[in-house]
């Protein structure tokens, strides 16, 4: 049979060798391996040609893109209409060209800026290749095309186009950006290449599709496309330039004075020859095709002939070698199947034996082996009674019944006696097998001597884990919940729950119960939200309140609970319940101990602001009459005695202005006890002691307070003016500020009192328990129920906040 293909073979060559050899000349003529003689050397200035003749060599890069330039791998070299141009300028320069070629513009363009070619030919001039290039005139103009099918009607123009003809343009690009801003009304389809584009023509996608002369020309030679042709230009060509090195201009020059010189024809010649459209022309060559056909009918008929005679032949053939190959193939997979199966018993770590009716192995693998201590194949043939003392042969024959009519499970556990006398636990498993005329029960070994060592392990970790639960003097919980949707339950209570409440862990166990039915009623709402919450956010929880016994007895209870998650998505709280009621005691009887010790500060300060306004009365009234009639008595005594005595005029001079100064120590002591601006309102009182402060230190120190201030009681203003005169006595001595701020606001419902600046700052951890001044301003404030708090850091300066709520008559 391969010898009837050969014989036709070389037949259907000698006919067609002479008809290639002809073929073969009509397409070197246009190529140009019989072109003319190189043209005479160009006429160039003397220093162009000084630069030429320093310059015999030039490095051209292409970008690799058909029908401009193509490497032929075949042939070893570059060939396209880019190629021809430059070897036509090469000639006529008389210069050789050294040829670098790239997959893309972005790779040429990198290479020129490392000055690594020369020029490259057939580039477009854009504002950016400007930075890059010198070009020169165009040398060609390729325009765009807009192409359909060939038995249309005549030239279209893209005016009259409208959404019902859609058209074909590679995207992105800037023939796109051409037709999308000239002609709106055009329906455009994006195409990732131009093939793509006529490709969707040609499934009547589009109407029409646009892309340049040259690719056109590329792609009409290929029979897919000879049914199209070009029906319109859409005006938008591209000139192709020779781009040159920026850093010669001379070479520039050189350029354009050779594309000048090359003759017209030659360039067209090279426009038809690699750009033009190829449209088959059948009817040009009719007789050859027709002659042609003949010769491949008659061929066709005698080979058709042979072929079927073969084909016959084959298909016999084939159908044996299939069957064959088939029967081979399947024999190979059941050996395969065999092996692996084999090799999987041989290799499990399961203990398998084969054992016949009368208990005797018939085969054992090695694991079961080395289970058992037998050397290899020192298995065969014993019955099981030497490795399982009470399996009798009663009871071998009953278990053999049973796993033949498959009646129940047959595993269970042992103890096996090894080789060397020792005890092996094992799980027993039986399965009936049934092999050609042979029955076998297969028994599987699983040595479960880790699992029986960790089941004693965690048997004592409970019972010590109960232990301790039940001996700790509180009540211990787990909290679980297996997974994100499901609800959380208690897993486990310890039995400590009796003597704290009184209440045993079955009873509290029960769906209905738990720790929330022990919680006090008052107390139950706050319990949830906390439980909820922890549950919610898988965190810890804590909760402090009151429980009931089941004697009824409150008890006050502290529970905490450490949440912990797993991979599966489980959470648990393991938690403990303790009681504390006598912490809790000793801790309302300190709280109200101190409620009372304030109330008692608080009764003393008031006392005490009492008694500083009496004195401040007193001092102001009774020494100030009694000043103001000293005063007289010295002016009377003046007026009367001055004139007979001069030395008597200077001493009542001098009791007059100690009894001035003594008038100014009256009146700074008075308000020094309870200042009357008070009386005009705590705003005015805050600008008066701004004031104060300004005046002694120097330093600047601003109020903002608001327009109208609702009317204090005596005591909160007081305390606000107390708190800010300490506030600005620490200023003065541990600020070392160079601004104070005092702003008073009102803040939904709560006057608030801000002392700022801009001073050293401090720590206020650190000052915490070592500052009495803060302590007292503390304290104070939180008598009239208010609060205090301090913003500070070492370096940014202190801010003072003082809030407390209105009274309704106040806010009123």
């Amino acid at each position: 049979m391969p010898a009837l293909f050969r014989t036709a073979g070389r037949a259907v060559c000698c006919m067609i060798r002479p008809l290639s050899v002809v073929l073969l000349l009509a397409w070197l003529l246009p190529v140009g391996v019989f072109a003319a003689p190189p043209p005479a050397p160009l006429a160039l200035d003397p220093a162009q040609r000084n630069w030429l003749e320093e310059h015999r060599q030039l490095r051209v890069g292409v970008v690799l893109q058909a029908p401009y330039a193509q490497y032929d791998r075949r042939l070893q070299q570059l060939a396209g209409a880019n190629v021809e141009l430059m070897e036509s300028l090469a000639r006529l320069l008389q210069v050789e060209l050294v040829w670098y070629r790239y997959d893309d513009l972005a790779a040429l363009e990198a290479a020129a800026r490392d000055r690594r070619i020369d020029l490259a030919p057939g580039l477009s001039q854009t504002p950016a290749g400007l930075r890059l290039w010198l070009f020169s005139d165009p040398y060609m103009r390729v325009p765009h095309l807009l192409v359909g099918e060939r038995n249309g009607g005549g030239a279209v123009e893209l005016e009259q186009l409208g959404m019902t003809d859609p058209v074909a343009v590679r995207m992105p690009g800037p023939v796109a950006d051409y037709l999308r801003g000239n002609y709106p009304n055009l329906a455009l389809r994006a195409a990732a290449s131009e093939r793509q584009a006529l490709q969707s023509l040609l499934r009547q996608e589009v109407r029409y599709a646009v892309l340049d002369e040259a690719q056109f020309g590329r792609l009409s030679r290929e029979p897919e496309f000879a049914g199209l042709g070009m029906v319109g230009d859409i005006g938008f060509p591209q000139l192709l330039r020779v781009a040159s090195r920026r850093d010669w201009p001379q070479l520039a020059a050189v350029l354009d004075a050779a594309l000048r010189a090359l003759p017209a024809k030659e360039l067209e010649a090279l426009r038809e020859r690699w750009l033009l459209p190829k449209y088959p022309s059948l009817g040009e060559s009719r007789g050859f095709w027709q002659n042609l056909s003949l010769l491949l009918a008659v061929l066709l008929l005698a080979t058709m002939a042979i072929v079927a005679w073969l084909r016959r032949q084959q298909h016999v053939l084939e159908t044996r070698l299939a069957d064959a190959r088939h029967t081979i193939e399947l024999r190979d997979a059941a050996e395969e199947a065999l092996r692996l199966t084999q090799f999987s018993v041989d290799e499990s770590t399961v203990g398998i034996l084969w054992v016949n009716w009368d208990s005797r192995v018939r085969y054992a693998n090695r694991a079961a082996e080395d289970m058992l201590g037998y050397a290899q194949g020192a298995l065969l043939e014993r019955p099981l009674s030497d490795f399982e003392v009470s399996l009798s042969m009663d009871r071998w024959l009953g278990l053999w019944k049973r796993a033949r009519a498959a009646e129940g499970p047959l595993s269970f556990e042992t103890q096996c006696r090894r080789a060397d006398g020792s005890e092996l636990p094992a799980d027993v498993s039986l399965s009936f097998l049934r092999f050609r005329e042979s029955e076998y029960l297969l028994v599987f070994l699983t040595d479960v001597t880790e699992r029986r060592r960790a089941r004693a392990a965690l048997e004592e970790s409970e019972a010590r884990l109960t232990g301790i639960a039940a001996n700790v003097p509180g009540l211990v919980f787990r909290l679980e919940r297996p997974h994100i949707d499901a609800s959380v339950v208690f897993a486990f209570i310890g039995e400590g729950s009796e003597s704290l409440v009184g209440y045993s862990a079955s009873t509290l166990l029960q769906p209905d119960r738990g720790i929330r039915s022990l919680v006090h009623p008052d107390d139950r709402a706050s319990y949830e939200s906390t439980q909820e919450q922890a549950l919610r956010e898988e965190r810890d929880w804590h909760w402090q309140g009151r429980i009931l016994t089941q004697a009824g007895e409150p008890r006050w209870a502290d529970i905490k609970a450490t949440a912990r998650r797993f991979d599966n998505g489980r959470v648990v709280w393991d938690g403990i319940v303790w009681d504390i009621s006598a912490n809790k005691r000793i801790e309302l009887e300190l709280a109200d101990s101190r409620a009372q010790l304030r109330e008692l500060s608080a009764h003393l300060e008031t006392v005490r602001e009492e008694e500083k306004a009496r004195i401040a009365r007193e001092v102001h009234d009774e020494l100030g009459q009694v000043l103001t009639v000293l005063k007289l008595e010295t002016s009377m005594c003046e007026l009367a005695y001055a004139e007979l005595d001069p030395g008597l005029g200077e001493r009542l001079d001098n009791m007059k202005r100690l009894i001035a100064q003594l008038f100014q120590l009256v009146r700074d002591v008075a308000t020094a006890l309870r200042p009357p601006i008070l009386d005009a309102g705590i705003a005015s009182a805050i600008e008066w002691q701004a004031q104060r402060f300004e005046a002694r230190t120097q330093i600047p120190c601003l109020v903002e307070v608001p327009e109208s201030v609702p009317p204090l009681s005596d005591a909160k203003a007081i305390g606000l003016f107390r708190v800010l005169q300490e506030a600005l006595t620490n200023v003065i001595r541990h600020a070392e500020a160079h601004t104070v701020t005092v702003r008073l606001s009102l803040e939904a419902g709560e006057l608030c009192l801000y002392i700022s600046d801009d001073g050293r700052g401090f720590s206020p951890s650190e000052r915490r328990g070592s500052s009495f001044g803060l302590v007292g301003m503390r304290e104070r404030v939180l008598m009239l129920g208010g609060r205090l708090s301090i913003d500070s850091q070492p370096g940014e300066g202190t801010t003072l906040r003082v809030c407390m709520f209105l009274d309704k008559e106040e806010a009123a």
